[in-house]
């Protein structure tokens, strides 16, 4: 069974499998930041698997999660020059710098006509206290991810929110949450915060089904406002030119 998700990651997960049929069965998928591995372990049931994972601790447990099924390494240089047909990346881009350099040098691991799906936090003003505690550089607005796609060599760009209402909800509370733990914080390296992200409120394992039941009616609401410009986060998807 795959490890239970959080809610904000359950509607994640809503808009990135009703993509995942346009990649197809059995497709080789490296994912780029695969924390504990509630999502890998989703995606290595769909075929051959290799997740990066920088954290010791989160790639344990991403180990434990994926199982026989995939493999997951400490950095990309430990991937083997394998061309892969999908690439994911879920809540990474916004740890890193150089958000462009670091895409294109994922994407270049890819085949031609092989599909990216990433997921980022939406609009730059909603910049906040829960941004700064886990060591995020910036949010983008969605011209910003569609061009940032762009600039990466991907064609065929489509960028959708996600979250509506409920993430909402969600950001609010650890935004407050954040702002108390950073009020009494000493001053702490942001790479530090970044690589503890992935452990960041993680949900208990026995919250599974009741976690995946409770966030249904909202996947449902987000699905019918996903034409509008509302939910806090974005997921982007691009190709690789043939």
């Amino acid at each position: 069974m795959a490890p239970s998700l959080s809610p904000n990651a359950w509607l994640r997960w809503d808009v990135v499998k009703r993509r995942l049929p346009e990649v197809g069965a059995h497709s080789r998928t490296l994912e780029v930041g695969a924390g504990r591995g509630s999502i890998g372990a989703r995606l290595a049931a769909r075929g051959p698997y290799i997740g990066v994972e920088p954290d010791v601790e989160s790639r344990r447990a991403a180990g434990d999660a994926i199982g026989s099924a995939g493999s997951i390494v400490g950095h990309l240089d430990e991937v083997e020059p394998v061309a892969f047909d999908l690439l994911c990346s879920f809540e990474v881009l916004e740890h890193i710098e150089d958000d462009l350099g670091a895409l294109r040098s994922w994407v270049e691991r890819l085949e031609p006509c092989a599909h990216v799906i990433v997921s980022v936090p939406a609009h730059r003003k909603r910049f906040s206290h829960q941004d700064v505690r886990v060591g995020h550089h910036r949010r983008y607005d969605p011209t910003d991810l569609e061009q940032l796609l762009a600039d990466a060599g991907l064609s065929d760009v489509h960028v959708e929110p996600y979250g509506f209402p409920l993430g909402y909800v969600l950001e609010a509370v650890r935004n407050r949450m954040a702002a108390r733990e950073l009020a009494t914080a000493s001053d702490t390296d942001r790479a530090e915060l970044t690589a503890e992200s992935g452990r960041y409120h993680q949900p208990p394992a026995w919250s599974g089904v009741v976690v995946q039941l409770g966030t249904l009616p909202f996947r449902l609401l987000q699905r019918a406002a996903r034409r509008t410009n509302l939910g806090p986060g974005l997921i982007g998807t691009g190709r690789v030119p043939s």
